[in-house]
């Protein structure tokens, strides 16, 4: 039933579904609690603090929300309405022949990317199984496409990328979500501590590929999505704290590209319990 009602949304108009979709977000964000207070906090941890981008950054992820299926379901649609002015990062990057470590945040549509990126040749993606056991078949179905190749986030997925990127193929993951303590270090985000994972920047150190960052910009009036890339650039460095820091900074500069569009409500700053010991807030403000 829930995979009949999102294929029945998915027809719908990517602008009637982002104007539906800005107004759930608004009306969530009317709603004092934990999901506004963290999106307000993190906005103005970022240099962001008028009202109004609040209930920008609030609407754009119900705009999120509300076009997921139709690029899950109504894929080759989505993508007649992506453009790029970026291509010539990636044109490069292939021409090497090295393989490709994409890095997409959670930043405007970050599902409509890895699409995207097929046109360029067969991914290999990082997924995790849903929490709720009902929205398994959606996902799969979402999954379900030539040359996307789909891995868990679990030491085999991690062979398997390290297998892909020797071969030269490109593989895609996040960057931004916390990690457990162990698999990760304390680097800055927005001068403040964040808890960042170590892999992205391991495996690009071990196969020496170029690290592209992605994302996917929500064009007004449902036009569809501009895709953006910025590459990181190399020698990379080889303390896992700096790199981790270097991929963090690159995202600064994709999310000032259209900071509305960021996932300003997710617990980056989370503190798992099993995490390092926290560091000095004051340092990573004065530098």
């Amino acid at each position: 039933m829930l995979l009949l009602l999102l294929r029945l949304i998915a027809r719908l108009p990517l602008s009637l579904l982002h104007r539906i979709g800005r107004l759930i977000g608004l009306l969530v964000y009317a709603f004092p609690g934990k999901y506004r207070q963290r999106l307000q906090k993190n906005c103005q941890q970022a240099g962001y603090d008028s009202p109004a981008f609040f209930r920008q950054a609030a609407a754009e992820t119900g705009a999120m929300i509300m076009e997921t299926p139709k690029i899950w379901l109504r894929t080759q649609d989505s993508l007649a309405l992506c453009q790029s002015d970026d291509e010539a990062v990636v044109h490069q990057a292939l021409a090497e022949n090295r393989g490709i470590l994409y890095l997409t945040p959670h930043l405007g549509s970050f599902e409509i990317t890895a699409r995207f990126l097929l046109k360029h040749g067969p991914l290999t993606v990082m997924f995790r199984p849903p929490r709720q056991a009902f929205l398994e078949p959606v996902m799969v179905a979402a999954r379900e496409l030539p040359q996307l190749h789909a891995v868990p986030a679990n030491m085999r997925g991690v062979r398997e990328f390290v297998k892909a990127l020797r071969q030269g193929r490109a593989v895609g993951m996040l960057p931004d979500q916390v990690p457990s303590g162990g698999d990760g270090t304390w680097a800055p985000f927005f001068k403040r501590p964040a808890l960042t994972m170590t892999l992205a920047g391991k495996l690009a150190l071990q196969a020496q590929v170029p690290v592209v960052l992605t994302a996917g910009e929500r064009l007004p009036k449902g036009q569809g999505w501009r895709i953006h890339y910025l590459r990181l650039p190399e020698p990379y460095p080889k303390d896992q704290a700096a790199m981790a820091a270097l991929i963090n900074a690159s995202m600064e500069i994709l999310i000032r590209r259209f900071p509305t569009q960021y996932l300003w409500s997710y617990n980056r700053y989370k503190v798992p319990h099993d995490a390092p010991p926290l560091p000095d807030v004051q340092r990573y403000e004065t530098e």
